[in-house]
């Protein structure tokens, strides 16, 4: 599960990528914007750094079982969803998609509020929640 959220996060960034060098063009060309493609890019590209994050953060909190299979479900729907609403209901017209934003935010709150729930209530011990070890300097 956590490379889903891996391979989410590297698919994202490559296609918010995309769209900004689509924005380059359209600003090449001496035209603006629109504000609506901006906001999707900028969204895809912040949420799609926290999928790779999270694609760490799952098994470094011991999230197992089907609390990761629903943390990594609704991350990935979020991550997808809240741009692509943007793109699709502004930017294509579909605006009734436009309240569905309720439901990706939602789903993204829900994965965040399991991962806080598992970093509080694991053991000090566990992995991951315990001080890092010291690294030797390489001076």
């Amino acid at each position: 599960m956590t490379r889903a959220l891996k391979g989410s996060g590297f698919l994202g960034l490559a296609v918010m990528m995309a769209v900004g060098l689509h924005q380059f063009v359209i600003l090449s060309g001496g035209s603006a914007v629109p504000p609506w493609m901006i906001g999707g890019h900028a969204h895809l590209g912040v949420l799609s750094i926290l999928a790779i994050v999270m694609g760490f953060a799952v098994p470094a909190l011991g999230v197992t079982g089907t609390l990761r299979t629903v943390v990594t479900v609704l991350f990935i729907a979020g991550q997808w969803g809240i741009p692509g609403i943007v793109w699709l209901g502004e930017g294509f017209g579909l605006a009734f998609l436009m309240p569905t934003g309720f439901l990706w935010g939602g789903a993204l709150i829900v994965a965040m509020l399991i991962m806080f729930y598992k970093s509080i209530t694991q053991p000090a011990d566990a992995v991951g929640g315990g001080p890092a070890a010291g690294i030797p300097g390489d001076d």
